[in-house]
């Protein structure tokens, strides 16, 4: 059963790309990608909930367990609420609609890919997983094929490929400290490693998480090494950025994590613990700083990326079966709650005309569905109550008080409540400002009033414009519920699921 299941989560997406590759039809491409995200999802909700141990396959290089398993839940979902939108989304696309089987092709091997890593139980083959997102990945950033998403694309490649290449290095330093242990030749899986790390030599399994911290961090968008996220989520078309955010940084996380129970049990040291949290502190930190003089409205939800996979990795720094539930949580709700914001910011963007938040305004009254759901998740992407994200940074921050490194908990607080008021006043000013700032109106004309005329013009195309159609509001009211729904009930079946995950971690307290 659970290799049927394996086989369908995988295949699914990899066949949806094939046929969207070879049958040049759009709606072909939209459909047969509609239902690959579907059935990628009952498979993967299926394995959720009948997992009960790790399981191993091919000769061990595919692993079933419990973190693998929800790293795939995330991923299933937002593949899916992100199939339905790019169908009404990039409709709307008039100038790439003779490209848009190439965008299907390319949006279904991403996905493939992405499904890929979490099941990789070679420490080798998991790298190339992932470097296999990285190249599919940039053909999407750069889709549009503007001259801004063609400079995004080539930055993402090139900043991600290097931060990869750190991670293939500290990779190799993790075989040759278990080498000096087991022999020069040994199946290189998660498990062998952490049998041997006892016996493995502490410095060297320190270093070799540093660099694989830095590596895989690139690509989870941690700072410093986020450069590249802000320029390809605000450049790849909306249901693009929903994937890069909401499950690509997941995956990329979960080497992190899975790496730092390898260096737990080789050595008692708090030092890659605690550079962890301090990655994800300095995060935090440069996300409040950009989220509160942003202009933009992509790269405002990329910045909140950069906030919340601080947040994930405070969560794994601080350890135990408490932070590990509250990340896992986060995690979830993360990827719902970003879909939700980044198909927000594609239907204004879309009705607008502009990526500018300077450029928009009255938001609720000329979108009253759009601009509902888009400021419930406003407001909960910044971590208020009753949503997800509200539960899972509380729970973390009880978790992170009882830890050696206590003093992130403070740092996370002020930093969090710096995000919901930059973050919100941003959202004030397009849902309730009536004009556009003087000095808006004065860079686009040498006039206040000719630049407040062309506003009040494109403001009243934007009413004149279609509503955003069923496509592109359905995702969101997907994606808003159940984050509401997690912010008041806590199901008991997901602290059984959390346990269990960890135990397969190993010693997830320090």
């Amino acid at each position: 059963m659970t290799a049927a299941l394996i086989v369908a989560i995988v295949a699914a997406p990899t066949l949806a790309a094939i046929v969207s590759a070879l049958i040049r039809m759009r709606h072909v491409g939209e459909y047969v990608n509609l239902i690959a995200a579907l059935v990628c999802l009952v498979a993967t909700l299926s394995l959720a909930a009948t997992h009960d141990r790790p399981h191993e396959f091919l000769n061990g290089y595919v692993l079933v367990d419990a973190i693998g398993v929800w790293t795939l839940v995330c991923t299933a979902l937002v593949y899916f609420l992100a199939s339905v939108y790019a169908i009404g989304y990039m409709r709307l696309l008039v100038e790439e609609r003779e490209r848009l089987p190439q965008f299907y092709a390319l949006f279904a091997a991403f996905a493939a890919t992405m499904v890929c890593g979490p099941l990789m139980n070679n420490i080798g083959v998991y790298w190339i997983a992932i470097e296999l997102t990285t190249l599919v990945s940039t053909f999407l950033v750069g889709f549009e094929k503007g001259q801004e998403a063609i400079e995004a694309a080539w930055k993402y490649i090139i900043v991600v490929s290097a931060g990869i290449s750190l991670a293939l290095l500290g990779t190799v330093l993790f075989y040759w400290a278990g080498s000096l242990v087991i022999g020069p030749t040994y199946d290189m899986t998660w498990g062998t490693l952490r049998h041997a790390a006892p016996r493995m030599n502490p410095a060297l399994t320190q270093m070799a998480f540093l660099l694989v911290l830095v590596g895989y961090g690139t690509k989870a968008g941690l700072a410093p090494m986020h450069t590249w996220l802000p320029d390809a989520h605000s450049e790849g078309p909306a249901p693009v950025s929903a994937m890069l955010s909401g499950a690509l940084l997941n995956t990329a996380m979960l080497g992190v994590a899975r790496f730092l129970t390898v260096t737990d049990a080789a050595s008692p040291s708090m030092l890659p613990r605690t550079v962890l949290v301090g990655f994800g502190a300095f995060s935090l930190f440069v996300a409040a700083l950009f989220i509160v003089r942003q202009r933009g409205i992509k790269r405002l939800m990329a910045y909140s990326s950069v906030e919340h996979m601080g947040v994930l990795a405070m969560g794994f720094g601080f350890g135990g079966p408490l932070a590990i539930a509250a990340v896992l949580y986060h995690m979830l709700n993360h990827s719902l709650n970003k879909s939700l914001m980044f198909f927000g910011a594609g239907n204004v963007m879309r009705l607008f005309g502009t990526k500018e938040i300077d450029e928009i305004r009255g938001v609720w009254a000329r979108f009253p569905v759009t601009g509902a759901l888009w400021l419930a998740g406003a407001v909960a992407i910044t971590g208020a109550p009753p949503f997800g994200l509200f539960l899972s940074e509380f729970t973390m921050m009880r978790a992170g008080l009882a830890t050696p490194n206590a003093w992130a908990v403070i740092v996370l607080l002020v930093l969090l409540i710096v995000i919901f008021i930059g973050f919100l006043n941003h959202f004030r000013q397009m849902y309730f400002a009536t004009s556009i700032p003087a000095a808006k109106a004065d860079s686009d004309d040498d006039s206040g009033k000719d630049g407040q005329l062309r506003y009040t013009a494109a403001a009243t195309l934007a009413t004149q414009s279609a509503q955003p159609n069923l496509w592109m509001t359905l995702p969101m009211w997907l994606a808003l519920l159940p984050v509401l729904i997690l912010g008041l009930w806590w199901p008991q079946e997901l602290w059984r699921f959390f346990e269990a995950v960890a135990s397969d971690l190993g010693r997830s307290a320090p």
